[in-house]
């Protein structure tokens, strides 16, 4: 049994569920987010709790219990409050900022990085050194963050690069001479 699946997921006031054949989608004051049910389990709404149950006892359908469940609450979460990610930048003329739809980052490359903003994401960059990634869906932020991210992932030696703000660079020490 899945003990994070025999919990309902709470909508909070300002929501509303509707569940459309195999899909369930919610909207809130952040937006719309939609997601396909599996044939595997099953949801139902029943005062002001989201239900979802297994169609069988087969393993997976087990296992799809649990995530279903959680992959609804974080829609819930995302339309009532939406996701954020911080991101920091470290480096000697290494800056960020936001121009229009896109983000410009000055890495070290010899030329400026251009990200288009992607639709349902917001970027600001309160700091040359600071981005904050934003959004409902809680995936696309994390999707978009790592994009980032990549363009110059910190190294270990000078901690150069793009990290996360709760993340730690184990350094390494350098040669002896």
């Amino acid at each position: 049994m899945s003990r994070i699946g025999k919990n309902p997921v709470a909508v909070p006031n300002g929501v509303t569920v509707a569940i459309e054949g195999r899909k369930v989608k919610a909207k809130g004051k952040l937006g719309e987010l939609s997601l396909p049910l599996g044939d595997l389990v099953e949801a139902k709404l029943e005062d002001g709790k989201f239900w979802v149950r297994p169609v069988d006892e087969s393993k997976q359908a087990r296992m799809m219990w649990g995530t279903a469940r959680n992959l609804f609450r974080n829609m819930m979460v995302g339309v009532s409050q939406g996701y954020t990610r911080t991101l920091e930048i470290n480096g000697v003329g290494y800056r960020a900022q936001v121009q229009g739809k896109n983000l410009v980052l000055q890495l070290g490359y010899s030329h400026d990085v251009n990200f288009a903003i992607p639709a349902g994401v917001t970027i600001k960059c309160d700091k040359p050194t600071s981005i904050t990634v934003s959004g409902a869906d809680r995936q696309q932020v994390g999707q978009v963050s790592a994009v980032i991210r990549g363009f110059r992932r910190p190294e270990p030696y000078k901690g150069k690069g793009i990290k996360y703000d709760t993340e730690t660079i184990r350094r390494k020490e350098g040669k002896k001479k």
